[in-house]
């Protein structure tokens, strides 16, 4: 064997990986974080800014949805230009906007700003898991990747509580301000020392991304999503219900030219081997319904415990810190059981997330002029178990039924789903609860009761939701062949 290939063979992993690993973490740690803070604050900027039901639900779901919009095409844009640079770019811009988001003057700014911060996240996220599997040797990838699960259990418990603190400290005489403005040392220090950290890799400019279809799919998803958030608003019109048929036939068009590129070997936005899949497609469309549950719920429950009942931000971070709990206890016990009982952990999740948020719902629907925040404890942390078990059984299912030559494809397809489908879910959440808000106080239910019957209200589409996941838990297929499976790293976004 020639000299330099027996020294390519036995070279050494880079001796920085390790502390590159925790410059990644800070990374990855800051922007999910930022999403569960950003739940506890939404009372607090409603009443600051001024702003109204709509644009309030905006602040939530921009950020989603341009998050979703933006995962595959800045994946493929990072084999281009290169993972370190992007997910360096990535960062700062990130950076940038929670300086935007912690400065808006106004909502219309503030919603801007969100969505520049989505589409930063969205830069830096895919790029975090390919930078560790390239920097660790296979046998210490388990080790690494653990630690990003262990991350996002950590940013689901302590986002709620930190945003309260912030929230309620009033530093320097601001209000909400500081859950944006926190992330900008941290996001100072992180490309710092990203720069003389991580190891730079190189991208392969001959590589081409599907512009076209970028755009397809982005314009569709925006034309279903505008009109369900903005209809109530304008009292749906004929054209909210044109622009989302318009949605629905621009992906049919979406998947006519995923199929085109195929057909001339040419890369596609989402491959089309996935998209003539069925087990794929079943399971990504399990996954988008699975995810439209959380993000809109934990909105309500801020906007009733802060609006309607005159919790402080800590005091309604505290009360939803039994659901994160759940979440990094089920992760632990995800881990252990491995790629065992896929269904039948499915099942159990779609089940434990069913009778928490259904009992969730009833005592909702039956509180007074106060509510008792401990009473919300063995609800919560029952459906944070469910969420926690079943994300990590559902991507395993899926992925364990897809060809190995298109697993990474599939896994960072299903983040997208998972994310327009909790933008979705805002959508969708926010028009029940607001539209009922809107008729209660309309016809004089007093505050607390108009607040209440909203949210109880709104609670029973996540009960629907994991209602049917539970029933389609038994439509899986067997794996075909075991799945070792990173927890994905947005878990905490919908917590």
């Amino acid at each position: 064997m020639p000299a330099h290939a027996s020294a390519a063979v036995v070279a050494p992993p880079d001796p920085r990986r390790w502390v590159a690993l925790v410059v990644l973490l800070i990374a990855n740690f800051m922007n999910l974080i930022d999403v569960t803070i950003v739940n506890v604050a939404l009372p607090s900027m409603q009443t600051g800014l001024a702003a109204t039901d709509t644009q309030i639900e905006w602040v939530v779901a921009v950020y989603i949805l341009v998050f979703a919009l933006g995962l595959l095409p800045f994946g493929r844009l990072g084999d281009i230009l290169g993972r370190t640079k992007l997910f360096l770019w990535g960062v700062a811009g990130f950076t940038a906007a929670s300086a935007l988001c912690g400065l808006a003057p106004n909502i219309e700014f503030l919603i801007f700003a969100r969505a520049v911060q989505g589409l930063a996240g969205a830069m830096m996220t895919p790029q975090v898991l390919a930078i560790a599997t390239v920097t660790f040797p296979p046998h210490e990838r388990g080790q690494a990747f653990s630690l990003f699960g262990l991350s996002a259990g950590l940013a689901s418990v302590c986002g709620p509580i930190l945003g309260g603190l912030l929230i309620d400290a009033q530093l320097f005489g601001l209000d909400w301000q500081p859950i944006f403005l926190v992330n900008v040392p941290v996001g100072i220090v992180t490309v710092i020392a990203g720069l003389y950290l991580i190891p730079r890799l190189e991208g392969h400019p001959a590589l081409r991304n599907d512009y076209v279809g970028i755009a397809l799919f982005g314009l569709s998803i925006v034309a279903v999503v505008f009109p369900i958030v903005e209809g109530r608003a304008y009292g749906w019109p004929l054209w909210t219900f044109a622009m989302i048929a318009v949605g629905l036939v621009g992906l049919v068009a979406f998947f006519l030219w995923q199929r085109a590129r195929a057909a001339r070997n040419e890369p596609q936005l989402l491959n089309y081997d996935l998209l003539t899949n069925k087990d794929f497609m079943f399971g990504a469309f399990v996954v988008t319904i699975f995810a439209s549950g959380i993000p809109g719920m934990f909105m309500v429950i801020s906007l009733l415990l802060q609006g309607g009942f005159g919790f402080s931000p800590l005091e309604s971070g505290l009360t939803n810190t039994p659901f994160s709990v759940g979440v990094l206890v089920a992760s632990f016990i995800a881990g252990r059981l491995g790629s065992r009982y896929l269904r039948g952990r499915l099942a159990a999740a779609g089940t434990l997330l069913v009778l928490g948020i259904g009992s969730l719902h009833f005592i909702i629907a039956g509180v007074g002029d106060t509510i008792d925040h401990w009473s919300f404890l063995p609800s919560l942390l029952i459906a944070g178990i469910g969420l926690g078990l079943g994300f990590s059984s559902l991507f395993q299912l899926v992925l364990a039924n897809v060809p190995p030559r298109d697993a990474g494809a599939g896994s960072g397809s299903l983040q997208a789903f998972q994310q327009v489908g909790g933008a979705l879910g805002v959508a969708l959440v926010g028009e029940l609860f607001f539209t009922t808000l809107g008729r209660g106080m309309a016809t004089g239910s007093p505050p607390h009761a108009a607040f209440a019957n909203a949210a109880a209200f709104a609670l029973w589409y996540q009960i629907a939701a994991f209602a049917l996941v539970l029933i389609l838990a038994f439509f899986f297929k067997a794996p075909k062949r075991p799945m070792g499976f990173a927890p994905p790293q947005h878990v905490a976004v919908e917590a």
